[in-house]
């Protein structure tokens, strides 16, 4: 598993709910203030990062990103609470699973 993410992916009722994409795009919605700014950095549309932000809104239990419109202040994006205990425990879960895959394959080495 290379990579900052691997291709973990969690599941509510058979359909994919969260993975990379939707923790890479919340973790830097959290850092740069904007949906817009996230997808660009991630080489996706606003389109796509906003439909992606609306599914995981709607399928948790709680809104993971609220989105401010613009004005004076100029709008943006922020990170619930909800959404970054989700990131985190994503994170967590892609540890344990990436020690166990580096585990595995050092013992499949031996044979």
């Amino acid at each position: 598993m290379s990579g900052r993410y691997s291709t973990t992916w969690v599941d509510i009722g058979g359909v994919k709910h969260f993975g990379p994409g939707p923790a890479e795009l919340l973790t830097l919605i959290e850092e740069t203030g904007s949906i817009s700014k996230a997808a660009k950095s991630m080489g996706m549309s606003y389109k796509k990062a906003w439909d992606m932000i609306e599914r995981l809104n709607a399928r948790g239990q709680r809104p993971y990103v609220v989105a401010h419109k613009g004005g004076k202040e100029g709008g943006g994006a922020e990170i619930t609470s909800t959404g970054k205990k989700v990131v985190a425990s994503f994170n967590k879960l892609n540890k344990k699973i990436q020690a166990i895959v580096q585990k595995e394959t050092e013992l499949l080495q031996w044979i």
